[in-house]
């Protein structure tokens, strides 16, 4: 498994309520909840990485590698 970065979120407590009791109907953690939403969001916008070198925008950029 890839290691995952960490890094401090501040987040409305209403949201915070919301995504706990959701997480919690889908026997997932909040963290893992936000980041499945995260995930779903960016592929549903064509903006998720396909291919581990994908994760290098300078190099998919770059039509001459």
């Amino acid at each position: 498994m890839a290691e995952k970065k960490k890094f401090l979120l501040r987040i409305d407590e209403k949201v915070y309520a919301a995504l706990e009791k959701w997480a919690a109907d889908e026997l997932r953690s909040i963290n893992a909840q936000i980041e499945f939403l995260l995930t779903e969001a960016l592929k549903k916008s064509g903006r998720f990485p396909q291919k581990p070198e994908d994760n290098n925008p300078a190099e998919t950029n770059n039509p001459n590698p």
